[in-house]
């Protein structure tokens, strides 16, 4: 079989859209981590699967690289509202995900915003092995924790660059306080409207940028009480704009643009589908 896809990224944060609309979902563990392998395959930090859906224009399942699925993906759920907005005609869609129903809407300069939903802030919800004040956790460095439908763990640091993410990014990624793992968040706050934010991505490595990891590291420093409710967060990658007013929905907003489209080589879909069995 073939596969029709589309690269894209959002400030470098780049991820596969595969349409399948009126089709089957033949998207497996093994194949997501044939395709995000970056040298046999295509390579990605997500993989956006687009599916029919009864209550809103489509629904969307993601995986990471080594084949794990997640819940949520803010800047491959703005690509695939630019996709479809562009294709209805429309300033804005409501798409679902293992979030919910989430509202996208196109903004000037060629921007896309998606109201992330509300984070999760107790212990259980994140989860955590145990309870605890999710604002302070009792490891070394005092991070705090929410999820926004997968687990963020932040560090506040005073000098970024000091930080050896490649050697402290994995062994947070999998301490036993985070069952689900979780990914890793190290902020320099330059100012109360601006952050600095490096990343270990769970299931992913070190990412030029990530959306649900920008709205999880705001969210934590909003609860520090170190950010205003509209903050600009510059990743390796680029920028983007996060907004939470403590109550209601992570609005995330920034560029996404489309790199390239293709198909899948049937050998490559042939060869996963036969290992998968």
């Amino acid at each position: 079989m073939t596969l029709q896809f589309v690269k894209m990224h959002a400030h470098g944060d780049d991820f596969i859209v595969i349409d399948r609309r009126g089709r089957d979902d033949p998207i497996t563990a093994h194949i997501a981590r044939r395709l995000g392998d970056r040298h046999r395959g295509i390579g990605f930090n997500q993989l956006a699967v687009v599916l029919d859906c009864a209550d809103a224009a489509a629904r969307i399942t993601f995986w990471n690289p080594d084949g794990t699925p997640l819940d949520t993906c803010g800047s491959a759920t703005r690509g695939v509202a630019d996709m479809l907005m562009r294709e209805a005609g429309t300033a804005t869609i409501v798409l679902r995900t293992n979030r919910g129903l989430l509202t996208c809407v196109r903004e000037s300069g060629q921007r896309v915003s998606v109201d992330m939903g509300r984070p999760s802030l107790g212990w259980e919800e994140i989860p955590l092995a145990q309870a605890m004040d999710t604002e302070r956790l009792p490891l070394e460095g005092d991070p705090a924790a929410c999820s926004m439908g997968n687990p963020h763990c932040t560090f506040f640091v005073d000098d970024l660059a000091a930080v050896d993410i490649a050697t402290l990014g994995p062994s947070l990624e999998t301490h036993p306080l985070f069952p689900n793992k979780t990914n890793v968040h190290f902020v320099q706050v330059l100012d109360r409207s601006h952050i600095r934010l490096r990343i270990w991505e769970r299931g992913g490595g070190i990412p030029q940028g990530s959306g649900s990891c920008c709205c999880g590291a705001v969210v934590n420093g909003i609860r520090r009480g170190l950010l205003d409710d509209t903050v600009d967060v510059q990743c390796d990658g680029g920028t983007v704009t996060v907004h939470w007013d403590g109550h209601g929905g992570v609005v995330l907003t920034g560029a996404v643009q489309t790199v390239v489209q293709g198909t899948v080589a049937a050998a490559l879909m042939g060869g996963a589908m036969e290992s998968a069995h």
